[in-house]
């Protein structure tokens, strides 16, 4: 349990290092106004931190830094939501205003506009990723190689693609999958199509069918592109700006991820609803592990549609940001209600 005085010194710290992006010393913090001890007192307490786990000190002569369960505890209990400056509410307002003919370029827009507002990465997840549920599934071969899969949403959206059979599969066997997966996966999100394809349906399938992985990988490639369309990033280069990643090699991961449409979608299907912070280890990707995702879900009576994500260093606004997509996430909702009505 932290005291008082150590809360507002971790809180100083933490807000410090944010907007400097460089180790805090005793000496910046006395001169703070709403701290009003000597450096001595600080440098006492800023120790103790640092044995409590939520300070690190980089160099042996340099001062601190949160550490990552330094900036859970901030954000857990010291954050303040940050005001939205004129420009930015005016920005919102004007987006919500604008009558968009096609809920892509809504979607697009969106993370346009948050990646602009924060100077960091925003991933918004379109609504019928969230919430569309498969109804029937159907592969039709057209010829020894060659077949088109249908896949048929609960919202009347058809899909579909040409595949390609695996060798020597039979016409039984493509059957036996196809009725097998609707007897068992009819209903199921298609967020979570792939994991119970694997967790669920594999060993079943393997019982009936000899070739049943390349059959499963051929499904799987049917639902990739529909991932892919409904995953909006933007400013994928904005970490580049940011103090911690101007090694190109460090940053590398993170660029290769928004490439990745099933990971991206595996690491938003974990967030809960409502505003979600998740900071470094906290996140499931190794790619990210330095990194805060901060997401907001947004829905219509009660029905979970989407998901917005801000990414950015572990040295975030995390006040603004929570408060940013706190606002947003709201208008969203009633956006949608409307576009759906």
């Amino acid at each position: 349990m932290l005291t008082e005085r150590q809360k507002l010194i971790l809180n100083a710290i933490v807000d410090d290092y944010i907007r400097s992006a460089e180790p805090v010393g005793s000496r910046t913090i006395s001169k703070r106004g709403d701290v009003n001890f000597s450096p001595a007192t600080i440098r006492n307490e800023m120790s103790d931190l640092e044995e409590l786990g939520y300070l690190e000190q980089p160099h042996t002569s340099a001062g601190r830094i949160p550490s990552h369960k330094g900036y859970r505890y901030y954000v857990d209990h010291l954050v303040k939501r940050g005001n939205l400056s004129v420009q930015e509410l005016d920005a919102l307002r004007t987006f919500f205003t604008e009558k968009l003919q096609e809920m892509e370029h809504l979607i697009q827009h969106v993370a346009t506009m948050l990646s602009s507002l924060t100077n960091y990465t925003s991933i918004v997840l379109g609504p019928e990723l969230l919430s569309t549920t498969l109804k029937h599934l159907q592969i039709v071969p057209l010829n020894d190689t060659t077949a088109v899969a249908i896949i048929v949403t609960n919202t009347g959206h058809v899909e579909n693609k040409v595949v390609t059979i695996p060798d020597g599969m039979s016409v039984s066997d493509i059957e036996k999958m196809v009725n097998l997966l609707n007897a068992r996966l009819s209903g199921v999100p298609l967020l979570q199509f792939k994991s119970k394809l694997h967790n669920e349906i594999s060993y079943e399938l393997g019982r009936y069918v000899a070739k049943y992985e390349e059959l499963m990988s051929m499904i799987e490639s049917v639902l990739q592109s529909d991932e892919e369309d409904r995953i909006f990033v933007g400013g994928t280069t904005n970490m580049l700006t940011q103090p911690e990643f101007k090694d190109v090699g460090k940053v590398k991961g993170i660029l290769d991820l928004f490439d990745e449409a099933h990971t991206l979608v595996k690491l938003f299907s974990e967030a809960s609803p409502g505003i979600q912070v998740r900071i470094g280890a906290e996140n499931s990707v190794e790619a990210i592990s330095n990194c805060s995702l901060i997401t907001a879900s947004y829905s219509i009576d009660g029905q979970l549609l989407g998901t917005i994500g801000i990414l950015g260093p572990t040295r975030m606004e995390y006040g603004k940001v929570i408060n940013l997509l706190d606002y947003l996430s709201k208008d969203m909702a009633v956006l949608l209600a409307r576009w759906y009505k």
